[in-house]
C-alpha cells in the first residue's frame, strides 16, 4: 500500500460514502475527497425542496462535520477542479487542478457526478434563466425567488415538478412545460404520469405536455417571457430541468471507455482495470436479478450512489463484492411521495391499486408473472413490500394485488421464491 493512498475527484453522496466505506472496510493509506465546488460535501435532494422552502439552513444540508474526518484521517479539499489526470500502467499517478496543485494517488476514484443539460434555445442566456443541480444554483434561485411572482419550469422530470411544487407552495404563479406528452415519462408508468399530473394540476400548477420552447424572451438582458407555440407566457423566473449529461471529460482524457457514463464493471472498476468509477457518472451491468444479459444501465439516485460506492471499497480492499441491490428512488413534490422500487422498463401488464384516498397510489409491474417494479404514492407500505418482493426474488399474485384492501405485506408473506418451496432444490 502506497504513502499516497486513494484520491476520490468529486465530493458527491458517491465520494463521501466511497471515502467513508472504504475507513470502514480497513483501508488504513491516506484517503483525500477533492471537490470543484467552494463548499463542505452536501446533499443534493434537498436543494429543490426542503432548502428552497426555507425548511431547513445550509448547514443542514452539510454531511459531516470537520471532526468526524479528522477522526477518520479523511483530507477533503474544496474550489480545486481537477483538469487533469497523468496516470501509469499500475493505476498510480498525478491529478493536476486548474490551479496548478498536484494531487498524487495510488488508487484513483471517479465520483464526478453529472451536468445539467443546458437548453439550446435563443435567449437561453438570459439573466434569470436558471438551473437547478448544485448549491450555487440553489442559492441563486433562492436569492431571486421573494422578487418573482411569475415562474416558468421548462422540464417535467423530478428536478422540474419538485421545484414547481416548492415555488408554488411560495405563492408563485407557477407554468410547467413539457416536451413529452406526459411526466416523467423516463422513470414512471404511464398510470402514475396520469395520478401526478391530475394531482398537480388541481393544486394550481399550468402544466402543459407537449410543449416544444421556440424562444426565451427578453428585455435590457433579462427575461421576461417564454414563447412557445406563437404564445408568450410571462416569466420573471425561468428555471430548466431538462435532464443531466454524466461528467466523462476526465475519463475520457484518461482513455478509458465511456457510454453514457464511464463503463464499469461489477465490482466498480473501470476499462483500464484499476480506476473506480461511482455514481451518477458510472455506467453498469443491470444489477437487478433477472435482467436481460448484458444490459447496463446508468443511475441518478442517492441509493445507488451509496450502494455503488460500498462496492467500488471492496473493490478498493482486494474484496470481489458485486452490486446486486434493488434500486429505488423517491422524489418529494409537495402533499406527493413518490416511491418507487425496481425498474419498470420492458413490462408487458400493470396493476393498479386505486385506495379512496385521492392522494394515493400504487402501481405494481410486471413481465409475464414475475413482478419487477412499483411505483407508489403516499402508500410507503406498498412500497416496502415490493422491495422486500424484488429483493427475496418472489412474485405477488397480480389478481390479489389490484384489491386495494388486500396488505401487500400479508400476500408477501405467502409468497415463495423459485426454490423456496422445493427443499431439495
Amino acid at each position: 500500500m502506497g504513502e499516497n493512498g486513494l484520491l476520490i475527484i468529486g465530493s458527491s453522496q458517491a465520494g463521501v460514502q466511497l471515502a467513508v466505506s472504504s475507513r470502514a472496510l480497513g483501508y488504513a493509506a491516506p484517503v483525500t475527497l477533492l471537490g470543484d465546488e467552494n463548499h463542505r460535501p452536501y446533499q443534493r435532494p434537498p436543494l429543490s425542496k426542503d432548502f428552497l422552502q426555507d425548511k431547513i439552513t445550509k448547514e443542514s444540508l452539510i454531511f459531516r462535520s470537520q471532526e468526524f474526518w479528522d477522526e477518520h484521517r479523511i483530507t477533503v479539499v474544496k474550489g480545486e477542479r481537477v483538469d487533469k489526470i497523468d496516470v501509469t500502467p499500475d493505476g498510480t499517478g498525478t491529478a493536476w487542478s486548474a490551479s496548478g496543485r498536484a494531487f498524487p494517488f495510488d488508487r484513483l476514484a471517479l465520483t464526478v457526478g453529472a451536468r445539467a443539460r443546458r437548453l439550446e434555445v435563443p435567449g437561453a442566456d438570459l439573466d434569470g434563466v436558471l438551473y437547478l443541480r448544485n448549491a450555487d444554483d440553489a442559492l441563486d434561485l433562492k436569492a431571486r425567488t421573494p422578487g418573482a411572482g411569475r415562474v416558468v419550469v421548462i422540464g417535467g422530470g423530478f428536478i422540474g415538478i419538485e421545484a414547481a411544487a416548492s415555488l408554488h407552495s411560495l405563492g408563485k404563479r407557477v407554468t410547467l412545460l413539457e416536451f413529452a406528452d406526459r411526466l416523467v415519462a423516463r422513470a414512471v408508468g404511464a398510470e402514475t404520469s396520469r395520478f401526478i399530473l391530475d394531482h398537480h394540476r388541481r393544486a394550481g400548477i399550468d402544466i402543459r405536455l407537449g410543449s416544444a420552447v421556440d424562444e426565451i424572451v427578453g428585455h435590457d438582458g433579462k427575461v421576461r417571457a417564454v414563447r412557445v407555440g406563437g404564445e408568450e407566457i410571462a416569466a420573471d423566473i425561468v428555471l430548466v430541468g431538462v435532464g443531466v449529461i454524466p461528467n466523462t471529460e476526465l475519463a475520457e482524457a484518461m482513455g478509458l471507455r465511456c457510454d453514457d457514463g464511464i463503463v464499469v464493471d461489477r465490482h466498480a472498476v473501470a476499462s483500464d482495470g484499476t480506476t473506480l468509477a461511482v455514481g451518477d457518472c458510472a455506467n453498469l451491468p443491470n444489477p437487478v436479478p433477472g435482467s436481460p444479459a448484458g444490459g447496463r444501465v446508468r443511475f441518478e439516485s442517492v441509493n445507488h450512489a451509496i450502494e455503488h460506492a460500498k462496492v467500488a471499497a471492496h473493490a478498493l480492499v482486494g474484496r470481489q463484492e458485486e452490486y446486486a441491490g434493488i434500486p429505488w428512488f423517491w422524489s418529494n413534490q409537495g402533499d406527493l411521495k413518490l416511491q418507487i422500487a425496481g425498474l419498470s422498463s420492458g413490462y408487458d401488464r400493470s396493476v393498479v391499486r386505486s385506495p379512496a384516498d385521492p392522494l394515493k397510489h400504487s402501481v405494481l409491474y410486471y413481465r409475464g408473472d414475475r413482478l419487477i417494479a412499483a411505483d407508489c404514492v403516499n402508500v410507503p407500505l406498498d412500497f416496502m413490500a415490493v422491495k422486500q418482493a424484488l429483493s427475496r426474488g418472489v412474485s405477488l399474485p397480480p389478481d390479489a394485488v389490484a384489491d386495494p384492501g388486500a396488505p401487500l405485506k400479508s400476500l408477501l408473506a405467502e409468497a415463495t421464491a423459485p426454490d423456496e418451496g422445493n427443499p431439495s432444490s
